[in-house]
């Protein structure tokens, strides 16, 4: 397994989040790609995780390029035969790792999504305009790729290795969600959801999206309709 992790000034984090992705037993590489961070987080790479640990690689974007940039550098340095993508923040279980690559390992799925709202374990309770917003964008999403997710938009995303690697990416930001949605469905994919828990932050403690990337999110699931 790769574990694809984008960071941007996730300082109070990032350490914690290393050390659970660490703690599962599972065979594993995790691929860091610091995306310009400015508020301490590259010495703490540098200083405390950098060459310290033979299962974690760190990169270093000069500038900061977005999460989509970051996850496509991660990518390119994953060398496990399964992928998954994981936020620096606490707001996703390691644990469940497990669970996400069952289809997988199993032979039923070419990609699996997980879904903070198929009744899996805990959630924080909070951000009903952020819910009401994943809900349009999953539904836009669907009813041009035709699937029936119930979470586009969620982090965990674990991809077989040749499924991910072939696909041309080039969303920078948080539209990576829609676009890589768009064209697993494009190429026929297997795609499976599994229920997830979710501790979501708030804006005060760190939380980035913003009513923006909504609106690209729109325009990339109009775009990759069309496209590839």
């Amino acid at each position: 397994l790769s574990v694809l992790m984008p960071v941007y000034n996730e300082k109070a984090t990032i350490m914690e989040i290393v050390r659970r992705v660490r703690e599962v037993e599972i065979p594993k590489e995790i691929v860091l790609v610091d995306d310009g961070s400015k508020d301490g987080t590259r010495d703490i790479l540098r200083d405390e995780i950098e060459g310290k640990y033979p299962d974690v690689k760190v990169v270093f974007h000069p500038e900061n390029r977005g999460k989509g940039a970051a996850i496509r550098t991660a990518i390119e340095n994953a060398t496990g035969d399964y992928l998954i993508v994981q936020d620096a923040d606490l707001e996703y279980d390691p644990r469940e790792y497990f669970t996400l690559l069952e289809p997988l390992l199993d032979g039923r799925a070419d990609v699996v999504y997980g879904s903070r709202f198929l009744g899996g374990g805990a959630h924080r309770v909070h951000f009903f305009w952020h819910r009401m917003g994943n809900g349009f964008l999953t539904l836009l999403s669907n009813m041009l790729t035709n699937l029936n997710l119930t979470d586009m938009e969620v982090c965990y995303k674990v991809f077989k290795a040749e499924v991910i690697k072939s696909i041309p990416l080039r969303c920078n930001r948080f539209d990576f969600e829609p676009e890589v949605t768009a064209k697993v469905a494009r190429r026929k994919c297997r795609i499976y959801e599994v229920p997830i828990s979710y501790s979501g932050r708030d804006y005060d403690e760190g939380k980035k999206i913003g009513w923006r990337d909504g609106v690209q999110a729109i325009w990339t699931i109009l775009k990759y309709r069309f496209k590839d």
